[in-house]
């Protein structure tokens, strides 16, 4: 089995860290952030705009506007995400040829389709995830109530399904597009770690 793995994940469900720890477990490489600062150099542009457009669909009125001149800044906001999505496939394509390696997100499942990488999308109840997201709020979100946090929740899987369904033409979390779906609801993550290593043996 190839140890090119892919991860998919629902915000909050703890996909990071069971990527993080699979990496570990495996004792391979592992990419997640790191790859916003590749992109960055090799367009120009700053991470947090990448982080930005990784995360969101292109312009919802790029069909109508295309070609127009009065759409001169959607074009050109259209054509920026099309440089960092250019970048991001071939940069993860680099990284997956050169190493064997764990990689979250950015469409790498179907990026690195030829690669053959075991696809794992990685999901949970929203009490879970509401709780893990509470758990791991930064300082300057000590005040947001467990309402908000769930309306985050929501708000960051809408945009990964737009953003993954316009890119691949497929559906973000649908199961048939993964080799392994694994739910996280209630479980400890490190616990789940060695059982999906073992797939490796």
């Amino acid at each position: 089995m190839s140890r090119i793995i892919t991860i998919g994940r629902q915000f909050g469900s703890g996909g990071r860290e069971l990527g993080r720890r699979l990496a570990q477990e495996l004792k391979i490489e592992y990419y997640d952030r790191e790859i916003l600062g590749r992109i960055a150099e090799d367009t120009a542009l700053a991470e947090e705009y990448i982080q930005n457009v990784l995360e969101r669909q292109p312009h919802n009125l790029l069909p109508i506007t295309v070609g127009r001149s009065f759409a001169y800044v959607e074009n050109y906001a259209f054509q920026q995400a099309q440089s960092v999505y250019q970048s991001q496939t071939r940069i993860l394509r680099e990284l997956a040829e050169k190493t064997d390696c764990v990689i979250i997100g950015r469409c790498a499942d179907y990026i690195l389709r030829e690669l053959k990488p075991l696809r794992i999308f990685v999901y949970a109840d929203d009490e879970s995830r509401v709780r893990r997201c509470m758990e791991h709020r930064r300082e300057d979100e000590a005040a947001v109530t467990e309402k908000q946090m769930l309306r985050r929740i929501r708000s960051m899987d809408k945009e990964r399904t737009r953003y993954y369904d316009f890119y691949t033409g497929l559906k973000w979390g649908d199961k048939n597009n993964y080799d392994l779906c694994v739910n996280t609801s209630g479980k400890v993550i490190k616990e789940l770690v060695p059982a999906i290593a073992k797939l490796f043996d």
